[in-house]
Formats: C-alpha cells, sequence, structure tokens
C-alpha cells in the first residue's frame, strides 16, 4: 500500500537515497562502530525483483518502457519498534539488509548522530568526489566553437 501522506521525518528520502548509493565497505565500517548491536528483526525480505525503467522521448515527452532493472529491498523492526526500509539496485541483499537497519538507526535520536557523521557524510565525500572527477574529464574533452568573421572584402 502506498501511503500518500507528507514524510514525518524531514531528510528521510535523502537517507534512502545516500544509503542505497552506499558500498558494503562504507556500511560494514559503521555497523563495526555500532555498540551495543540492537536486535533486529526481518519484516520484509530482503528479496529481489524487476521493476520497468521508464524513459521519456526527448526528456520531456512521450513516456515508454525502456527495460527492466534488478531491485532488493528490505524492511527491518529494531527492538525499539523502529522500523527501517531499503532498496538498491542489484542483488546485494546483505547491503540492504544493513541499509536497512542504519536507515532504522538515523530515525532513533541516541543513534541518528553516529549514521550521519559515519556513514552518510562518509557517502556523500564520495559521491561529490566522483562527481567532481567526471566533470573534470568532460571538461577536458570539451570543445568550444567559434565563428571567425572575416574582413570586408
Amino acid at each position: 500500500m502506498i501511503s500518500h501522506e507528507p514524510d514525518r521525518q524531514p531528510g528521510r528520502k535523502r537517507v534512502a537515497d545516500l544509503l542505497a548509493k552506499a558500498e558494503m565497505s562504507e556500511l560494514n565500517a559503521t555497523w563495526a562502530d555500532v555498540d551495543p548491536k540492537p536486535a533486529v528483526q526481518p519484516i520484509r525480505g530482503p528479496e529481489t525483483g524487476l521493476v520497468m525503467i521508464k524513459g521519456r522521448i526527448g526528456g520531456g515527452g512521450s513516456p515508454f518502457n525502456l527495460g527492466e532493472a534488478t531491485v532488493t529491498r528490505a524492511t527491518v523492526r529494531l527492538e525499539t519498534g523502529t522500523v527501517g526500509h531499503a532498496h538498491a539496485l542489484g542483488t546485494d541483499r546483505e547491503k540492504v539488509q544493513l541499509a536497512a537497519i542504519f536507515e532504522a538507526l538515523w530515525q532513533e535520536a541516541e543513534t541518528q548522530s553516529l549514521v550521519e557523521e559515519r556513514l552518510l557524510k562518509a557517502i556523500e565525500a564520495r559521491l561529490a568526489a566522483a562527481d567532481s572527477q567526471k566533470a573534470e574529464e568532460t571538461a577536458a574533452t570539451r570543445v568550444d566553437f567559434f565563428t571567425m568573421v572575416r574582413g570586408e572584402d
């Protein structure tokens, strides 16, 4: 069931987005810092399935089905009752399970700063560095065209 209620915790979309882009090494390194480890009850998954990717002709025209992508999702409940959800492209079930745990930990006041400072900021820094490198590589191949004006003949 899709909820149309506004997000009760601002920033949760950002957290879900960053956790979907997390690397397993980042998740494992932060998980090692969580002490004590919370008791976690799986609610759903992790399970893998397909989603249809839609495109638009010219970026804004008529929609069409571009193809399918593999996605893995998981939902967990911490011993405190907090529920965490995670989705990620691919089939890495362990990654999505850990991401769901971190999403739940981010919602709790006691562990939110650990998740924010130790994990989410590291993911943001890695993504910003990758974007910067890509921009530099793209700029190196840029060609500036100009028109030469001839003098009056």
